[in-house]
């Protein structure tokens, strides 16, 4: 997405997890109003945006969520055994989503304002415990196989993939997401992993 426009009726994708810029996510699309969506992004090379939801359920018709998600593109895409369409997508970019209106098929939709990429920044040395944490996480089978390549010197993307990966609460993931400075946010993370070890 070009980070100075605004982009309107957007697909959007609720659901009870958290994508974050450069993180790569599987999802079993079976809903009606997805499979057309998938459909339309892929023949038009265009994207929609998973955001995490406040109220409500991923499989229903009313559904609160937030305004700050991620806008993603499909990267993969195969028939699963079960008969159901497998996607894998990649966070392209945080964006903030404006007037949600939801379309006589069921699919929501959003218009979106680009939030601005967070810079480039080194992970300090007090900091590499967690990136030490995100490669023991990263070895296991199940996060291996989406082939995710991480710069473990970059504090954005040891953050990002972090919030996808640790078992945080889903509103805490949310905050650490809508957060623009990468030290902070690991900061933020570090405090959260000491709480859940209590």
């Amino acid at each position: 997405m070009e980070s100075s426009k605004s982009f309107q009726q957007v697909p959007l994708f609720p659901l009870k997890t958290v994508l974050c810029p450069k993180g790569k996510l599987p999802l079993q699309i079976f809903e009606q109003r997805y499979l057309s969506m998938i459909t339309r992004c892929l023949k038009e090379e265009a994207g929609f945006v998973v955001v995490l939801i406040k109220e409500g359920n991923e499989v229903g018709d009313d559904v609160r969520m937030f305004d700050v998600g991620t806008y993603a593109k499909v990267v993969d895409f195969q028939q699963l055994p079960n008969g159901l369409l497998g996607i894998t997508v990649e966070g392209v970019s945080k964006v903030a989503i404006h007037h949600v209106t939801r379309q006589d098929d069921g699919l929501y939709v959003g218009d979106l304002l680009p939030v601005p990429m967070e810079s480039e920044s080194d992970i300090p040395d007090s900091f590499f415990e967690l990136a030490e944490l995100l490669e023991e996480l990263l070895r296991h089978p199940v996060v291996r196989i989406l082939g995710m390549d991480v710069n473990y010197a970059d504090a954005r993307e040891v953050g990002w993939r972090l919030i996808e990966l640790l078992p945080l609460e889903l509103q805490d993931k949310q905050y650490l997401l809508t957060l623009d400075n990468p030290v902070y946010r690991l900061e933020q993370i570090r405090y959260l992993i000491h709480v859940l070890a209590e």
